[in-house]
């Protein structure tokens, strides 16, 4: 099997308009096949489900590069024409799901002697009918379809505004006085003699987290808070209003209820109690860390009651350095960005059995882009791509991109990390951010060699996704681990004291983050089901509730939160994950992270598998016992 050849510059308009043109229509070739097929007696059951998921292939070769391109592609044309090949794909797909012939082929189709997983297949298959609205009325079913067309347009012009909108905070260099001489160095004064500070992450993380001119870090954090907005307020209520159209359409009580019947959680009512029994849980922990903050707080503004997210940040790196000894700057030095990349990879291939090797020759859509080929056993099993650094008109947060699903013989599986971390000095939440994302990657090329489109890759529950690369972050807060990459400029690798401080620093603080947390979820959940025509009022009632911040006036974080579009009602996932994540970790050896038992365990019984079995059965699989919430209160508690 042979990676992806991708285009040159000169020829990438071409290459996707091409690529979306053949793919699409060797896809509505097959589909014509299947749809006059008289009856399941014309094609073995096997076949039939063979050339639907080769349907799926084609078209997710498609959706992948295209959702890839319109995210990195450093040409406008380029990312618009990607845009518009997502989009015809969602069109076709939603198309297919309301073809009653189609949907009566695979009803007609006979399950006996079908092995696990392919009849895992023709099941999941009849339910994407019947949550498409198969069974409904012409006059439903035409509305079902534009319905799914306008919300991919919402989806697209979100992502868009948030991608596009970087604000600029402009002030002298005296006024960033706390910054790393590093990132100023790198942000030399203008011709006007000001600083220019944007809301991309690089620059309005540092400034929000060191600088001391309490002014300019609330400057910063209003301009990151205000981003997106007023333009996706009205994006998002109609977002809000044509998912829980759709939703009630075909059946269910509303969108969370529609979403959530395909996750582990089950039902849209179990959204919120988990909200809150992980609320509860962290009331305490966040009432005894609130206060260690509020005490720091106080010296500098006496009589403070409450803090926001314009002082939290930097008064939390006080408290670690006076409480813990822990001073993040002096962390940074530790951590070089070309140095984290390859003790990154060396650790990933040491503990899962891989080789990574670097292919300079490869064609790629910018100069900052490193390719690798992953090795196992001497054979390529896949190929991975990082664009690390922020530029114009790119993807703004930090995640993996599917650029090919694997298959076993027929296709092998590429994936991208798309972040915005510094060239040089990172702080060790990103290098930590780096390893989450990196799980994602890993997930997707070991589940690339299945038989089947439809379960390769990152293709568990979605509520279960993050669970992995969740786990892969305590491999960044190992003292033995990070001694093999984190060393200073005198070549100095990171002291283990400090790693063990650093420890006691990044727990400080986990009840308020889980509050806050639950304050998105919250957020993500209500806005669907409740559908407020004040988006910004809804938003500051449910802070006051779950969030130990105040509310920052004038500002409307929603209109930025990118996983409104892509995780919809179910930002809950993240926490649920977690909960997950912590007992998967409880299977390793704290003293010994490499021991190959349950890393090759891990990796063959929970990664391998992809989505071929639920997600619940492949962490038990792994546990030798269902999940517990136990893991993760203890860790809570602590």
């Amino acid at each position: 099997m042979t990676p992806l050849v991708l285009p040159t510059a000169d020829d990438a308009l071409d290459w996707v308009q091409h690529r979306a043109r053949t793919g699409i229509g060797a896809a509505r070739g097959l589909v014509d096949e299947l749809r006059e097929s008289p009856s399941a007696e014309t094609l073995e059951t096997l076949e039939t489900l063979r050339r639907w998921d080769e349907v799926g292939c084609l078209l997710g070769n498609v959706a992948a590069s295209s959702s890839l391109l319109a995210n990195v592609h450093p040409d406008e044309e380029v990312r618009t024409a990607c845009e518009r090949s997502e989009a015809e794909v969602d069109r076709f797909v939603t198309e297919l799901r309301q073809d009653r012939r189609l949907y009566e082929v695979f009803a007609a189709l006979d399950p006996a002697g079908l092995d696990p997983v392919a009849t895992r297949l023709l099941t999941k298959t009849l339910d994407d009918f019947r949550r498409a609205g198969v069974d409904r009325d012409d006059e439903t079913r035409a509305r079902l379809t534009a319905i799914n067309e306008r919300l991919t347009e919402l989806g697209q012009e979100f992502s868009r505004v948030i991608r596009d909108d970087v604000r600029t905070v402009r002030v002298p260099a005296e006024r960033l006085a706390g910054l790393p001489q590093d990132w100023l160095d790198a942000h030399p004064a203008g011709d006007d003699g000001l600083v220019a500070v944007t809301t991309d992450y690089p620059d309005s993380v540092p400034a929000r987290s060191f600088v001391h001119d309490a002014d300019v870090r609330r400057q910063v954090t209003t301009a990151f808070l205000q981003r997106g907005w007023p333009h996706n307020e009205p994006v998002l209520r109609e977002m809000f209003e044509l998912r829980h159209e759709l939703a009630t359409l075909v059946g269910y009580a509303d969108w969370a209820s529609y979403d959530a019947d395909v996750k582990m959680i089950g039902t849209g009512p179990a959204i919120p109690e988990f909200i809150d029994r992980i609320a509860e849980a962290a009331d305490e922990p966040m009432r005894r860390d609130l206060e260690v903050l509020l005490e720091r707080y106080r010296r500098d503004v006496p009589g403070a009651d409450a803090i926001d997210t314009a002082d939290s940040l930097y008064y939390e790196e006080l408290v670690r350095q006076e409480r813990h000894q822990v001073d993040a700057q002096e962390v940074r030095t530790y951590f070089s960005f070309p140095a984290v990349r390859a003790g990154l990879l060396d650790v990933t291939a040491r503990l899962f059995g891989l080789g990574y090797e670097q292919v300079d020759d490869a064609v790629v859509w910018h100069d900052d882009v490193a390719t690798y080929d992953v090795v196992r056993d001497g054979e390529r099993i896949g190929r991975i791509h990082l664009d690390l650094h922020p530029r114009e008109g790119k993807y703004k947060h930090a995640a993996q991109f599917t650029l090919a699903d694997g298959l076993a013989g027929r296709q092998l599986p590429e994936g991208v990390l798309v972040c915005n971390f510094s060239r040089g000095l990172m702080e060790h939440d990103h290098v930590v951010t780096l390893f989450h994302e990196f799980g994602h990657l890993l997930h997707h090329v070991l589940a690339g060699h299945g038989e089947w489109t439809r379960f390769a890759g990152v293709a568990t529950e979605w509520d279960f996704v993050e669970a992995p690369s969740q786990m892969l972050e305590e491999w960044a807060w190992d003292a033995d681990v990070l001694r093999g990459f984190a060393v200073n400029a005198a070549g100095e690798p990171i002291p283990a004291d400090l790693v063990e401080r650093m420890r006691a620093a990044d727990d400080y603080g986990k009840g308020y983050q889980a509050r806050t947390q639950m304050f998105y979820a919250a957020m993500s959940y209500w806005f669907h089901t409740s559908r407020p025509v004040d988006l910004t009022a809804s938003m500051r009632e449910l802070q006051e509730r779950y969030s130990p911040f105040r509310y920052i006036d004038d500002t409307h974080m929603f209109a930025s939160f990118g996983h409104l579009g892509g995780y919809s009602s179910a930002y809950y996932t993240y926490m649920w994950s977690l909960v997950i994540a912590k007992d998967l970790f409880s299977a390793f050896d704290p003293d010994d992270l490499f021991a190959p038992g349950p890393a090759a365990r891990y990796r063959d019984r929970v990664l391998a598998p992809g989505g071929s079995r639920d997600a619940a059965d492949l962490v038990a699989d792994f546990l030798g016992r269902p999940y517990t919430f136990d893991a993760y209160a203890a860790w809570l508690a602590r």
